[in-house]
């Protein structure tokens, strides 16, 4: 490792912003947008964070009033360091010092949600400032002072030698000494725990710390030696698919931090560390492209949001790196849609090796591949579309696998279906994260319940959780004129449901001489008769009734699917949600629909079908 890696002299991912010949090349559309964010910040206050803040997680579940402030003070320092170096006059530099010095004062940089990872703070309101434990947002925190003191040394030096100093204390406490001591943090992959996003979302900034701060050439080695093994537990989680089970919301900080990871590999050693050749690296990467329905809508499955706004220019990078245009294509359609307009922190990680790409990320004009059939069985996720390179028409997405994947929802045989590329059936998503999401309360939370995903309930009995109950004998099969899915998911319940076998078949039929349908059919045979008996479906609009049918449609576009249900054997109820979560309104609005279809009678076996058709 110290034979290929760069030292920290020479390791240069962009010149310093000292160096005017490269920030002054820039086009001047980047130019102007943080510099205009920089003024923003120019009376800013800085905003305390209170000790009572930091104690609602633990006193009452509450997260967001102390984060808020964390990540705005950490928006406000990235955005400002990036209009300086763009515009290299010294205007920002004042509020850059003081953003420096109050997050170095921070008496602790993990937020009070991860505090647990501290066995030390365990059951405490606050923490032990003693035990240096790294979580998501101590190394994001720990990636953006290093950043800042590469870019900007010699005006922080000009302003005070002080502050570069302060900088290397804190990294050398909170980050760079307890990752090389310690191999107990669960992330890393070291102890009978299976990892997930945290695993390279924290080395990718742990990799950019000791790149870019530690001098000494062995400890340096040593840092990316173990970065790379711990990597590997989270290569070993994934199936040659390179399906993302956590989502889509999260493949942003588990395959793009795996991409932030290796990226910053491979300028350290010259390219001579290339992980981007490995097929499983590639399948990675291409999972976003494969969930992306339109616009800026994926499928989420899982934790996440069903609108997404994707790291464009991440995605993009890449794509370029594994030389897959589809990737490209979508990357910067995002980010022609977006832009940088980030969630809780401005990266600059990811942002700062963009800059130089703004030209072609904003001119490039290939639109998304849409690809036309998705199969992944590793972690059984289907899609399948009417037409290659389009998102008109039905689309439709399914899942088999099992009740205990990352971020887990019991949602075993759940599907959606949008309509040229606008959502009709839906995954509703997830709440805001608070102390009940990752307890063993989960699924007292509606979203994570089979009820309010599109699937049955057997005499009130929903699916359970755990990786026993999962979905059996799954089939997949296309060509050009169909698309199918068929599982059993009798074990996808318990076993008070009564249930000996339930098969459920997703089909969508490309319409040939005949228009375009998807159809989901369900034969089942229960142990005995069930008169409680039930599907559930989410709708996005008011549902309405017409000739024995239910109308779905966007009252904005006029765009709809009917859905037709057998009546002899199912009656339709309609219940109006009201979306009382800022995060589930930020995606849908005010309400949404659950369409629940009920057996008439009392029923141990039979067949149902669903067949959905666009308007």
């Amino acid at each position: 490792m110290r034979g290929i890696l760069r030292s920290q002299e020479k390791f240069r991912p962009v010149p310093q912003a000292n160096e005017r010949e490269y920030w002054d090349a820039l086009p001047e559309a980047v130019k102007s947008e943080w510099v205009t964010r920089g003024q923003a910040r120019f009376d800013y206050g800085w905003p305390p964070l209170l000790a009572s803040r930091y104690m609602d997680f633990v006193k009452n579940g509450n997260r967001s009033r102390f984060e808020e402030v964390y990540f705005d003070r950490r928006i406000a320092l990235a955005e400002l360091v990036l209009a300086e170096c763009v515009e290299g006059q010294g205007r920002f530099m004042e509020q850059i010092v003081n953003g420096v010095w109050l997050i170095c004062e921070e008496s602790n940089w993990v937020v009070p949600a991860h505090m647990s990872i501290s066995l030390l703070s365990r059951g405490f309101a606050l923490p032990d400032v003693d035990d240096a434990v790294i979580d998501l947002f101590s190394a994001e925190t720990a990636s953006l002072l290093s950043w800042t003191l590469y870019l900007l040394s010699p005006a922080l030096d000009e302003a005070c030698p002080m502050l570069g100093r302060r900088i290397g204390r804190e990294l050398e406490r909170r980050m760079l000494n307890p990752f090389l001591e310690r191999d107990d943090f669960w992330w890393m992959g070291f102890q009978d725990r299976k990892v997930n996003n945290w695993n390279p979302w924290i080395l990718s900034n742990v990799i950019a710390s000791f790149l870019l701060m530690e001098s000494d050439e062995v400890r340096r080695a040593s840092a990316i030696h173990k970065a790379l093994r711990s990597l590997e537990a989270f290569l070993a989680v994934y199936h040659p698919d390179g399906g993302c089970d956590e989502g889509p919301g999260y493949w942003g900080h588990a395959g793009a931090s795996l991409f932030d990871c290796l990226d910053l590999l491979y300028t350290a050693t010259d390219g001579q560390m290339n992980f981007f050749r490995l097929p499983l690296v590639q399948a990675i990467g291409r999972y976003i492209a494969k969930v992306h329905i339109d616009g800026d809508w994926f499928v989420n499955f899982a934790d996440g949001d069903a609108r997404l706004r994707i790291y464009g220019d991440v995605v993009y990078r890449y794509g370029k790196r594994i030389e897959d245009p589809g990737m490209q294509s979508l990357g910067a359609y995002a980010f022609q849609r977006r832009g940088w307009k980030e969630q809780k922190f401005a990266p600059l990680l990811r942002i700062v090796p963009s800059l130089s790409l703004y030209t072609e990320l904003t001119t490039h004009k290939e639109v998304p591949a849409y690809p036309r059939d998705v199969w992944m069985d590793g972690i059984e996720v289907f899609a399948a579309r009417e037409r290659e390179g389009s998102a008109q028409g039905l689309y439709l997405a399914a899942k088999g696998g099992h009740n205990d994947e990352s971020h887990n929802h019991n949602d075993v045989g759940h599907f959606i279906v949008y309509a040229d590329g606008k959502p009709m059936l839906i995954d509703v998503g997830v709440e805001n994260y608070t102390s009940k999401t990752f307890s063993p309360r989960r699924y007292e939370i509606w979203t994570m319940q089979s009820a309010f995903h599109s699937l049955p309930t057997v005499g009130g009995i929903q699916q359970a959780a755990g990786k026993a109950y999962r979905a059996r004998d799954v089939h997949y099969a296309a060509d050009d004129s169909f698309a199918e899915l068929r599982m059993e998911l009798a074990g996808a319940y318990p076993e008070e449901a009564g249930i000996e076998q339930w098969i459920r078949t997703f089909r969508l039929n490309r319409g040939e001489g005949s228009p375009a349908e998807v159809s989901v059919s369900d034969r089942f045979m229960l142990k005995h008769p069930v008169s409680e008996l039930m599907l559930s479906l989410i709708s996005l609009h008011a549902p309405s009734a017409a000739e024995g049918k239910l109308l779905v449609r966007d009252p904005s576009s006029g765009t709809g699917v009917e859905l037709d249900y057998d009546e002899d054997q199912l009656s339709a109820v309609v219940e109006e949600i009201p979306l009382t979560d800022s995060r589930v309104r930020s995606v849908w609005g005010d309400q949404l629909y659950r369409i629940v279809l009920k057996a008439n009678n009392a029923v141990q076996q039979g067949e149902w079908k669903l067949r959905i058709r666009q308007l």
